[in-house]
Parts: structure tokens; sequence; C-alpha cells
């Protein structure tokens, strides 16, 4: 019809009480993948929970990851958790997500489990009947997400990419850390099940507080990871930083 179509008014419900931030995905087949964090206040740190949704006709019904269809709008009482996760656990809002060819969900984020004093990224994914977590245990620096507004964090929000050979699963985690003088950097994990990952940096020089973002089509026509790099510097609560302008650049990754 060329004509953009409203098909849902409130597919995910606060119920005046929390906000979803939302992560989306569309696998090789066309569904559409939904990850989400709630957040119950202003205070990021009320950031709790990872819940997920998938639809395969465009979004206009949507179900679990067993197949169960939802009844929408979908809320804190009949969402699906991928994972639950308290408040007060340094949970990121925004996750990063990614589906492979044969659909699994693949989702990626930062959090401190409870035994621990350091916030780890960590990759939640399906691929049987169950969901399972792999925790990447590299990181040593605390910090807390604890206030509102923007934060300026040591450590960047996450991209995932994945790929299958003779049924084993590889993933591969691009991030910007501090502890690796904030380069943009990979951990490349060749079985998602097992707890090895080889880091390293993809360049020399500082990207400031870089968040990953790449061209997600060319990733699944062609398995080429093309990343948008851009130095930049972020300040607390919405703050104003002084520097000049800078170079735009494409990183292109080759496995």
């Amino acid at each position: 019809t060329k004509a953009w179509t409203r098909i849902q008014d409130n597919l995910i419900d606060g119920q005046g009480k929390r906000n979803a931030y939302v992560q989306t995905a569309i696998d090789a087949k066309g569904a559409i993948h939904l990850s989400w964090v709630w957040r119950e206040s202003p205070d990021v740190a009320s950031n709790h929970d990872l819940c997920y949704a998938k639809s395969t006709d465009g979004g206009l019904t949507w179900q679990k990851s067993d197949g169960t269809k939802y009844s929408l709008p979908i809320n804190a009482s009949n969402a699906e958790y991928a994972l639950k996760i308290p408040q007060k656990s340094e949970l990121i809002n925004q996750t990063s997500m990614f589906a492979d060819e044969n659909g699994n969900p693949f989702i990626a984020t930062y959090w401190r489990d409870a035994d621990d004093k350091v916030p780890q990224y960590h990759i939640v994914y399906k691929t049987d009947k169950n969901w399972g977590v792999n925790k990447l245990n590299f990181r040593k620096t605390p910090f807390s997400l604890s206030g509102g507004g923007t934060k300026k964090i040591p450590i960047s929000r996450p991209q995932l990419i994945s790929w299958s050979a003779k049924n084993i699963i590889s993933c591969a985690l691009v991030f910007r850390d501090v502890e690796r003088g904030n380069k943009v950097s990979i951990a490349i994990g060749n079985d998602i099940t097992k707890p090895n990952w080889d880091c390293k940096d993809l360049t020399e020089m500082s990207v400031g507080e870089w968040e990953p973002t790449f061209d997600t089509e060319l990733w699944i026509i062609k398995k080429r990871l093309d990343l948008f790099v851009q130095k930049v510097e972020q300040v607390d609560g919405e703050g104003k930083a002084n520097a000049l302008p800078t170079k735009v650049q494409v990183l292109t990754w080759k496995r």
C-alpha cells in the first residue's frame, strides 16, 4: 500500500508502574525478536529482569520462545523471563540482541551478580528448551549505575554476532572498556556454552565513550562485520562536552 500502518497500540504495558527498554532483532526469515529490561523509576539502579517476545507475522501476533501465544498487551505478569535479575545489579537498560540463521535469540548485556563486586558482560541465549547464560568474566573494575539521567560509564553496551559450524555456535561480542584503554575491542567465544573467551583490541587509539553499532544486514548476508566508529565524549547527567568534531570511520573485521 506504500503507507505506514500502526498495528499495535500498547504492545508492552508498564501498567503505569514501570518502563520497558526494548531491543529488536530481525532474523533471516523475517521474524521479529524483542528483548527488554524493566525499569521501576528514573534511577538506573531500578533496572531489572530480561524479557523476550517473538513475532513471525510482522508484529500482528506475538509468542514466547516455546511458541505459546501472548495475550496482549504484554506486562510484568505474563511476560516470558529469559532471566530474572534483581534491581541494584548494575543492569544496563537496553540490551543488544541478535538472532542467527536458525532463529535462535542471543542477548548481550551486563550486570553484577549477587556474589560479585564487578559488573560483567553476559550473553543470554536459547538454542533448545531452556535459556542459557554465559558470563564473560574478564573485567576487574567495579562501578555503579545508581542515579538518574545519562551516565558516563567505563564500559559500553555490547554488540553481538554469532555463527555456527558442525552444530557448535560461536559468538563475538564487540565492546569498549576503560580497562583496555577505551579501544574498540572484541571477545570471541568459539563455543557459546563454554566460559572461554579471547579478547582482542581492534584499534590502537582510544574511541572515548563510543558505543558500538554495525551494519546488521551486511553481517546477515555476507558474514562481514562493518563497525561504525567515532571517538566521542559522554558527560554525566546530560552534560555538554567541550570537544571538537571527530572523524567517522568504518572498521571491517573478518573472522
